[in-house]
């Protein structure tokens, strides 16, 4: 039957920015999803005590007058996604999430900012897993297919439809349904189990990190550094 038939948990993250390390969590979705409809969904609007920029605000709709008057503390949030996440993981079920170094990274740094339980805290020291990224999943398999890998693209590509870019709601099902997609393409990858698939996706996002930089270097920036780490990036400082 393969994973992908079975319960799958999308989850998104709408934010401030577009540094995980730095940004701060606006709206969070964590959507349970089988048979590609949805089973259960939970949202969180956060006041993230911060300024939301103007350019975040067009790209989300979240503006500081509604994340102050209707959201929860940033807290609270981050604690309830994280305890949400963690839930998952440790009964075996998949999470799904498009480009996830971007938001478990940003959602470890938020639980940091709070002096939180860490993930792997919340798991008794074993790390955040399984963990479906369509991103790498799809830049791996279909490596050569020119055009953007943003989720729209990529939906669009794989004729997942995405009713609403960038709500959160939507975009953690629509990652969730993509994933799916991959897997009914590429054989291959449906028949790997989730553990095995994670770890595949290590590989993966490495090889690619390292063929990137590598790009990169060659067109002169002598400098350039691509972090190969996922899901989970660290900051510096605590790197290895």
């Amino acid at each position: 039957m393969g994973w992908h038939r079975e319960l799958l948990i999308g989850f998104d993250l709408e934010t401030t920015g577009t540094d995980p390390f730095e940004a701060r969590i606006v709206t969070a979705a964590v959507v349970e999803v089988r048979d590609g409809e949805i089973a259960g969904r939970r949202e969180w609007l956060a006041d993230p005590g911060v300024p939301i920029p103007p350019d975040a605000s067009a790209v989300h709709g979240i503006s500081d007058e509604r994340a102050a008057a209707e959201g929860l503390p940033a807290d609270r949030v981050a604690d309830a996604v994280a305890d949400a996440l963690t839930g998952y993981w440790a009964a075996g079920v998949p999470v799904v999430a498009y480009n996830a170094s971007f938001d478990l990274t940003l959602l470890a740094a938020e639980l940091r900012r709070h002096g939180l339980p860490s993930l792997g805290d919340r798991l008794g020291g074993a790390p955040p897993a399984p963990v479906v990224d369509p991103y790498t999943i799809d830049r791996w398999v279909d490596r050569y297919r020119r055009g953007k890998r943003t989720l729209e693209a990529v939906c669009a590509e794989y004729g997942v439809v995405l009713d609403t870019a960038h709500d959160a709601g939507a975009d953690a099902l629509a990652a969730a349904r993509l994933a799916r997609a991959i897997a009914d393409r590429h054989p291959k990858v449906a028949a790997l189990g989730p553990a095995e698939l994670h770890r595949r996706q290590i590989e993966w996002h490495a090889a690619w990190a390292a063929d990137f930089q590598s790009f990169l270097r060659r067109k002169g920036n002598a400098d350039a550094v691509v972090d190969g780490a996922w899901p989970l990036r660290e900051p510096e400082g605590t790197r290895v």
